[in-house]
């Protein structure tokens, strides 16, 4: 009969004294992250029960950089990381909700830089530009782990992207248009939050190649910023509205959406004009429901923050493997599914 492998072992296994095995294994501190990383890891490895479950006596903390929860979608999520503290509590990972201005680059570098000598890692949702993408590579440089959300930063050290294919969502959103629009066509508004922000702008990128190489008469009026604001997207569908009596789609690839529905209305053309967007929040789901929201394309907030702290626990050496994929799939909903 095998014996059963011991806490002599697992220090063999991880190069380390057995004494430090017994700090980590009683929660005691005074251990290395780096060497706790290599105890959990060996003690996973040969398979010691009394230690697979062991909570990391080391708290890690993690600066989550989130718009406010004026924007919906990012409402769930810091929801989601504030649920991550009891449904990972055995990690022993604290994610902290910081709010960022997404039209201010400036001032989330200075963020970053400031929240760095607090924190072990970065979870980051913002847009892509050189001031955040060196803040973030500096703090890669220092060892931090960085993972951006929903839309990627183009950092030149190694980060985790967790969110969907953006691309390809634009590229759904553009056939259904055409789809839902029918074989006579019209124009179509596109309105992104900030074409600097990668999701946006490959989203963006997605609906026009559609169109153009499948639904020829579906044209794009134009492509706009909304600048993150719910009001401003309102006012942009309005205009077009009054501009452009041949305007049938508009795709809304940001916020607000109940804007757009009540511009829409003001417009007299409630029923005329098909709407797509993304992201089934509450106030979504009522708008599907009235017929003012024709499909919604969802990429579950709830899972990618949980898919964001798996990758970040398996990065950290708190879980033996991450999932098996940080691309998030996206689910389409109509009235039908609302």
């Amino acid at each position: 009969m095998a014996r059963k492998p011991t806490a002599r072992d697992v220090a063999r296994e991880a190069g380390v004294s057995a004494a430090t095995v017994d700090r980590v294994l009683n929660s005691r501190g005074g251990v290395t992250e780096e060497k706790e990383r290599r105890v959990l890891e060996a003690a996973r490895r040969l398979k010691l029960d009394r230690m697979l479950d062991q909570r990391p006596a080391r708290t890690i903390r993690i600066a989550v950089m989130l718009q406010p929860p004026a924007n919906p979608f990012h409402a769930e999520l810091q929801e989601a990381f504030h649920a991550a503290r009891h449904t990972h509590a055995a990690l022993n990972m604290e994610f902290r909700v910081h709010h960022l201005v997404p039209t201010d680059p400036a001032r989330v570098a200075a963020q970053i830089g400031a929240l760095g000598a607090t924190h072990d890692g970065f979870v980051v949702c913002a847009l892509h530009h050189p001031a955040i993408a060196a803040t973030l590579d500096h703090q890669i440089g220092l060892g931090k782990a960085v993972l951006t959300l929903g839309t990627d930063i183009l950092t030149e050290g190694p980060r985790i992207y967790v969110g969907s294919d953006n691309y390809r969502s634009g590229r759904v959103a553009g056939n259904l248009m055409a789809r839902l629009i029918g074989p006579g066509g019209g124009d179509v508004l596109v309105i992104a939050g900030l074409l600097s922000m990668i999701g946006h702008e490959q989203r963006e990128q997605g609906f026009r190649a559609v169109l153009s190489e499948r639904h020829p008469a579906c044209r794009l009026a134009g492509v706009v910023e909304s600048q993150e604001e719910g009001s401003r997207a309102g006012e942009l569908v309005f205009r077009a509205l009054k501009d452009n009596p041949r305007l049938r789609g508009v795709y809304n690839a940001s916020a607000g959406s109940q804007a757009v529905a009540a511009a829409i209305r003001a417009a007299g053309r409630a029923g005329e004009v098909v709407v797509i967007t993304h992201e089934l929040t509450a106030n979504r789901r009522v708008l599907l429901r009235e017929g003012l929201i024709d499909v919604v394309l969802d990429q579950n907030p709830a899972d990618e923050a949980r898919t964001a702290v798996e990758a970040l626990a398996a990065h950290f050496g708190r879980l033996p493997a991450g999932p098996a994929t940080t691309l998030t799939p996206v689910q389409i909903h109509t009235i039908e599914t609302c």
